[in-house]
Formats: C-alpha cells, structure tokens, sequence
C-alpha cells in the first residue's frame, strides 16, 4: 500500500492536511512505516498551534496519564514502581558488525536488535491514538537547530516534549525533501491499572530502548519513564553527539548560566555534572541568570565559543528543592501555571517531596500507591513518600531568573566551563585549570562520582564519567577527547576551564554550605576575566583566602573563617595520587584510542603532587603552598 493510502487509512482530514503540509516525504513514509508497525486506532498530528498544544494537555488528564491537582496548570504524573529511571543495560546502540564504539558503551548488532525492537513495537498502539509531535533542539532558524519528529501513543509523553522543546513544526519546512532530521518511535506498549490507579506500562521485562545511529532513528517501547521515553531528551542527545563529531562543533551535557561579575558584567558558563551533583542547582543559583539546566550546544563562531541551550524547559529531579536553597524553582513549583510533577506523594491533591522543608504528610498515593509511613516493598525495602529520583517539568521562561538570551539565534559567548561530580575525600572547592588541555583532561575527562537515584543500579558508588557524558556517548572515549582537543584549534580566547566540588567531607560532615557554590561561581568569572590573584598548585589555581572572605561577605552575608579555608583548600596528596592513578589504568586498559597527550598532562600532573608531597608532606595547608 502506497503511503498516502496508509496515512489516510488513519488520519482524518485535518490530520492529513497538517502532516501533508510539510514537504518532505521522508516525514510522511515514517508516519505510515509507524503505523503499519505499531496499528494505532487514530493518528493525531501536533503543529506549532496553541490549539494543538492546548488537545495534548487535556489530553493527558482525560485519559488518565495525568491527574489535575489543586493548583491551577498542576498535574501528576505516575511511572510504575519497577519504571522510575533511565534503563543503561537495556539502552543500546544498534551497530553494524564492524563497527565498535569501546566496552564501555553498550550496543547490539543491528541484524539482532532492529528485528527485536520492531518486534515489541508490533501492534503496541492497538486501540490507542498516536500522537505526532514535531519539535526543534537549539533555538529556531538558527546554526544551533535540529528539526525532531517524535511519534508515542503517550499524551504524557507528547506533553513533556511541549514544555521541554522549542516547537519545530515551521521548523520542519524547511526540512525539504530529505532527511536531516532526529526520529523517535515510542510506545508505552501493553498497559495495565498500577496500584495508584494510573495506566502504567506492564512489560517492564521487555523495556527496550535501541538507538540507530546511521538513520538518527531513536525506538523506545515498554517505558513511561521520561528518560527513556521522551526521546528529544537524552536519547537525541547521543544522535548530536555523534553529528557535532562529523561537523567539527560540541553537543554536551552542560547547564548554560549567566554570573554576575563587577560594574554589572554577566559572564556566561556552562557545566558538566553527573546527575544529582548540583548542576541544576549551580545554574539555578540565587543572583544567577539560567539559560539552561542541562543540554548544551557549544559552535566556534569567528574566535569565540558561543552555546545554545538544546531545550526550553526543565526536567529536574525534585528532592531537596526547598525555597532556602532554591528559591526560585520553588516559587516555580508551588504557584500556579504548567506544570507537571511525576512520582510525589500526593495527599488531598497537593503534591509532597524529600527534602522540601516541610514536614511530609503520614499518608497519601505515590509511585507505589496508597502509601503510609514504614512501607516496604516486596523486598523489604523501605519506600519514600517520594521517589528519590522523582521530578518536576517547567518551562524555563516560567522561572524568575530566566535570561532572554535564551533565544538568541547565535547563542551566547562562553567565558568559562565547569566540571563536578561528587567526590567527599579529594579535590577541593574550586580550581582553575592551567589551560585548555589540562583542563579538559585532568578535570573534565577524570570525573568520579558517587551514583544516585538518578540512574538504576547500586547507590553510593563512586565511578568514572568523563565530561558527565559516559552513559550518553555515541563514540568511542578516544575520539571524544580529541573531538574536544581539536575543537579548540584557532581560537584564542578559549573559555576558562574549573573544576568544582560541592561534596567535600570531613568526620561525614559536608565541608561546603550548600549555597556557597554561589561564591565558587563569582571567583571563577572574576579568574574568567584575569581578575584577582591566584595560588599555584599541583593542580591548578587556587582561591586566596582574602579574596574567599571579601566574595562570602558580599555574595552571602557570611563571614568566612581561616579554619574554613584550611579544611577546605588543604591539599589532600594522597587521594589526589590514587585517583590520578586511578584514572590514568582506566584510559590505558579501557580505552584503545585515548590520544597521547592525556597521557603526558597526567604524568606531569602526578610529578607536580609527588614533589610538594616529598617536600610538604601528605596534607598541605592552602598557606603552605
């Protein structure tokens, strides 16, 4: 059957007309492939209208995928207790045979895995609607754009992708006959009735989540988690990857935040943190102007690094969110407008969360169902009032500090990157790096981090994820660094490269405040701007003290003592080496391809440790540099 015949088999005219409208055919043969495939009993396409928007929203709430709550434009969103985290071991690449991208990233042939998902896909959307979205990655009509089409019978789904992307149906006419464009196919698959109530996915077992790099085709099927589901986000994410590689530009797991310098300066940063180690919360501080939370495109135009948020909203893990530490994503959260709020605890139609500086309600429905406090599952474990990796999804223009820049078509120029993780015994606060290389390698390409919620699997294990991108690479480890180190040929004011650390312990008790990120912050774009001195060190540039206590005062009201600065600049020398080992057997027995010079900017780093630790001993003092 021809694929005008199949379209109009299920699409009624108005449908029909708005799909046809766009003049590219590879479009419309992966509309009638999906529905061959998946045998939907309707098919709705969503243009760039508000009536369009306004279907899909009600949408969710009619059929169950969301529940209204008290406040206006709230809504609630359940995942199955087994479907509260992206899926690593069953997200997979789908490789020609040849074709290898290195132990660390998981694939499948493609001969083996597209018959197998197509398979599960195969009458997943019987009785049900599909929904057509059309949405565009980096700011419209721009060097940033990447037209995404994405095809789920999830209305929860499809109305993620409206709060979390620019649309992209104008953007798709420009396509023209061809086929440089993202596509996503997901299914929710075989629903059944959770313990809350809600339609939630049944085959947990057959959760698939296959990604084909030659076509830019994402296929994802019996999953309702947004991770693993709302496929613009990290699953597209891996397609840029590989596409910024081919092109010569960046596609990274970075926020994009604007910090206020002297005389009314905004320099502009972004920042690589695994999930859960404070990269929503550095973008969003207090004072900051954010652009973006979480994806990043970052283009050389001319001699400067300009970035582009990918999104235009936020999808942020919610616990600890509390009007203290994050004051203006709470005020986000608990005032009226769009919003939806996924794995809480609901009691009385107000939502409840860890961490949010109140006291929880005894009782009340959440991801497991009718909860009370002391639950535990089937395995004897204890279940929260809220899942720990629950969420919420705003658009970032409903954010007090929401910065217009976000839309300019040419991004905004990068005065500095940061990169985190959670480390409680090694590295200090803050560091600047001695360039580009060093930076990038010793800092960006070395992070460990302790595992959280965020991701299934053990908790509390500390592994490596270079750039915070590990789990999302589309190539092998090698060819990322040089992709990086090649990215900074020509120009010359390159942005400053830190490393931060937020998670520093002593006697099990944080050494930072939480909100002294802020004051890390101001002193990196002050160093962006070869303003106030600095410490040399084996590892890089260290704070002065004097300069710590004039920034405290003035971005925190707080006084800054001596002691706070020795327990938290002292050099821990023996962590420092075993972790530059550490680092340095991974690339040499994971990584075939790893470019030679990580190798040297390592060894001179642990020549520069080695010596102070002959001269200073195990543990110096920052005045003893």
């Amino acid at each position: 059957m021809a694929y005008r015949e199949i379209l109009k088999s299920k699409l009624d005219q108005a449908n029909y007309e708005k799909l046809l409208a766009l003049p590219c055919q590879a479009v419309h043969e992966f509309v009638a492939a999906a529905i061959e495939r998946c045998q939907p009993k309707s098919v709705f396409v969503r243009s760039d209208n508000p009536e369009d928007e306004a279907y899909i929203r009600e949408l969710a709430v009619t059929d169950g995928s969301e529940e209204k709550l008290k406040m206006e434009g709230h809504t609630i969103h359940f995942d199955s207790y087994a479907d509260q985290a992206r899926d690593p071991a069953n997200t997979k690449y789908l490789l020609e045979e040849g074709v290898d991208l290195g132990s660390r990233i998981n694939s499948t042939l493609k001969k083996d895995g597209l018959p197998e998902i197509l398979g599960l896909l195969k009458g997943s959307m019987t009785g049900k609607q599909m929904l057509v979205c059309f949405h565009c990655l980096g700011p419209t009509n721009s060097i940033f754009s990447i037209p995404v089409m994405q095809i789920t019978d999830s209305s929860y789904v499809a109305h993620s992708l409206g709060l979390l992307y620019r649309p992209g149906y104008r953007q798709f006419m420009q396509v023209g006959d061809g086929d440089e464009f993202f596509r996503v196919l997901h299914s929710q698959g075989e629903l059944t009735v959770g313990e809350n109530g809600a339609p939630v996915a049944k085959n947990i077992d057959k959760r698939r989540i296959y990604i084909d790099l030659d076509d830019n085709i994402v296929y994802s099927v019996n999953t309702q988690y947004a991770g693993n589901t709302v496929g613009l986000k990290k699953l597209s994410f891996r397609m840029a990857i590989r596409k910024a590689a081919h092109e010569g530009w960046l596609a990274e797991h970075m926020f994009l935040t604007a910090v206020p310098g002297p005389g009314g300066r905004w320099t502009y940063f972004s920042g690589a943190f695994p999930s859960a180690c404070g990269k929503t919360s550095t973008s969003m501080i207090p004072g900051q102007k954010i652009v973006g939370d979480d994806l990043a495109y970052l283009r050389k135009v001319g001699d400067k690094v300009m970035a582009a948020n990918t999104e235009s909203g936020i999808f942020g893990i919610i616990a600890d969110v509390n009007p203290k530490d994050d004051p203006e994503i709470y005020a986000c959260l608990t005032n009226p407008g769009e919003l939806i709020f996924s794995n809480v605890l609901i009691n009385d139609g107000v939502p409840y969360w860890l961490g949010m500086g109140k006291d929880l309600p005894k009782s009340g429905v959440n991801h497991f169902g009718n909860w009370t406090e002391g639950m535990k599952d089937a395995k004897g474990n204890a279940i929260t009032a809220s899942h720990k990796n629950a969420r919420y999804t705003i658009k970032i223009r409903d954010l007090a500090n929401f910065d217009p820049e976000f839309e300019n078509p040419d991004g905004v120029e990068l005065g500095g990157i940061v990169f985190g993780g959670r480390d409680s015994d090694t590295h200090v606060p803050v560091t600047e790096s001695f360039g580009w290389e060093h930076g990038v390698l010793t800092m960006g390409a070395s992070i460990e981090s302790e595992t959280t919620a965020a991701t299934i699997g053990a908790e509390g294990k500390r592994v490596f994820n270079l750039m915070s991108i590990l789990d999302f690479l589309s190539m092998s480890l090698g060819s990322y660094l040089k992709m990086y180190l090649d990215f900074a040929q020509g120009i010359s004011s390159l942005p400053k490269v830190f490393g931060v650390n937020y998670f520093l312990k002593k006697d099990g008790k944080y050494l930072n405040g939480i909100l002294d990120k802020k004051v890390w912050m101001r002193w990196a774009e002050q160093r962006s701007h070869g303003e106030l001195d600095a410490i040399e060190g084996p590892t890089g540039r260290y704070p002065l003290y004097e300069d710590l206590q004039k920034l405290f005062k003035e971005a925190l009201g707080k006084d800054y003592s001596k002691n706070d600065y020795v327990q938290q600049f002292t050099l821990r020398l023996p962590e420092l080496l075993a972790k530059n080992e550490r680092i340095v057997n991974l690339y040499k027995t994971g990584v075939s391809d790893t470019p030679e010079v990580f190798f040297r900017i390592m060894a001179e780093q642990r020549a520069r440790l080695e010596k102070l630790r002959a001269a200073k001993g195990d543990y110096v003092s920052p005045f003893d540099l």
